[in-house]
């Protein structure tokens, strides 16, 4: 049997109904049984965010740190010298905040970048929980 030959005989709406007998329902005056259907909107969730936190150590000069957080994750030079006071004062701080696979690839391109001038600055990544 064809798939035309089953669509014909058999509706998928009204599975115990013959296509032929719903159709001569309707004609008779009286309504065939009607699925309703809701359509509602996905749900889409925001990614996990994690921030690249940069660590103070005592031989990445303040200025390629501020370079690094211009050039990499485009902060203006206020910004950029803010947030390198804080590595330097706290010892740690926030140079970004990404989708995880993001901030992954900021923190290997940063510890990739401060190993070929030859310094220590170590680049990691962390879950985010603000918002």
């Amino acid at each position: 049997m064809s798939l035309q030959a089953k669509s014909a005989s058999f509706d998928w709406h009204f599975p115990n109904i013959p296509n032929h007998r719903a159709q001569d329902d309707e004609t008779e005056g009286e309504t065939a049984p009607q699925a309703d259907v809701l359509v509602a909107e996905p749900e889409v969730a925001k990614p996990p965010m994690y921030a690249v936190v940069m660590y103070n150590d005592n031989y990445t000069p303040m200025e390629f740190v501020v370079y690094v957080l211009q050039s990499e994750f485009r902060h203006n030079v206020d910004t950029a010298v803010q947030i390198m006071l804080t590595i330097h004062n706290t010892s740690k701080g926030i140079a970004g905040i990404y989708p995880k696979d993001i901030a992954e690839t900021k923190a290997k391109k940063v510890n990739s970048l401060a190993h070929r001038e030859g310094y220590p600055l170590l680049t990691q990544i962390e879950p985010h929980q603000g918002e």
